[in-house]
């Protein structure tokens, strides 16, 4: 058994590249990672603490051109043998996995949350109310992986790294501007995430949120009315309309937990709701509430983190 899997590198290494190798280690077999450069050689190599027995770099590939980088997995694909292919399901899998799809006639499940049971995989369906098992009937499989599914393992050695010619092709696509999420945290891959709603009243006043956020080590959030109004940066918009988030920990003030924002934080392990509104829709979604004014509420917290580093 062969796997082959796609890591997008241009920004670096990321969480989600380590539980997608931790992940294909898990189905056995022989495990190849294919990637289109941004990290240095070295960087790539430690790939193989988490499984990979060698990597692939196609430097040809400048931009995250889903019709490139499809060729160039496929390419991959073809040339290792690999019956499984493995995504870590960010924005860019979300583009390329079907392509490849359609170019290998693979099944493809997106979305997974658990390792195969033969050929049927386990998802999330209704925005994760329910979960789903999805069979494939291909030889060939693709699975992408929903990020913080499992925990990354790392058990091996560095593995080597090779300069690969996907194949890719002429760019269709010409990027004129980027703008990269700010914070030390990318909010996808934050185990830990502290979020604000309107109750919060205003730009001003988010000073409480960040505070309990750096001593948490956590990221910050926003519910959409937040970043629609300019209170906040977009990319930190978590909801069905803005990045749907799976942290260990998510903490949630001033938010009354619309359809719209649950759909995008219900796979958190634990919800901690604080709003004053005890009628608050959101505290049916959470394992642990607290009725009372945020203002009050996330300082005191705030001070109960600091005591408790500062004793430990």
């Amino acid at each position: 058994m062969s796997t082959l899997v796609y890591i997008n590198s241009r920004n670096g290494l990321s969480k989600g590249d380590f539980e997608a190798v931790t992940y294909a280690k898990k189905l056995g077999g022989d495990i190849t990672v294919v990637t289109c450069g941004g990290e240095s050689n070295d960087s790539l190599a430690r790939l193989g603490e988490y499984g990979a027995s060698k990597v692939l770099v196609d430097r040809s590939v400048t931009s995250n051109d889903s019709q490139q980088i499809a060729n160039v997995v496929t390419t991959a694909a073809q040339t290792t043998g690999a019956n499984t292919i493995v995504f870590s399901h960010d924005l860019v899998a979300k583009a390329v996995a079907p392509r490849v799809s359609v170019k290998l006639i693979a099944g493809l499940v997106p979305g997974a949350i658990d390792v195969p049971n033969g050929d049927t995989v386990k998802v999330n369906v209704f925005s994760g109310k329910a979960y789903g098992f999805v069979k494939i009937n291909t030889d060939k499989k693709i699975i992408s992986l929903l990020p913080n599914s499992l925990q990354p393992e790392a058990s091996g050695s560095a593995c080597g790294v090779e300069e690969f010619d996907g194949q890719a092709g002429d760019p269709r696509i010409k990027v004129l501007n980027v703008k990269k999420p700010e914070g030390d945290i990318p909010l996808p891959e934050a185990e830990l995430v502290v979020s604000g709603g309107r109750g919060l009243k205003g730009p001003e006043n988010w000073g409480i949120i960040e505070d309990l956020a750096k001593e948490l080590g956590a990221a910050t959030a926003c519910s959409r009315p937040v970043a629609d109004v300019g209170w906040r940066p977009h990319h930190e918009h978590v909801g069905q309309t803005g990045v749907a988030i799976r942290p260990n920990l998510y903490i949630a003030a001033g938010i009354s937990g619309a359809i719209q924002h649950l759909a995008g934080v219900n796979g958190s392990k634990v919800i901690v709701v604080i709003n004053t509104d005890p009628e608050a829709p959101f505290f049916k979604a959470a394992d642990y509430g607290v009725i009372g004014d945020a203002f009050e509420v996330l300082p005191r917290l705030t001070e109960a983190v600091k005591k408790f580093h500062a004793s430990n």
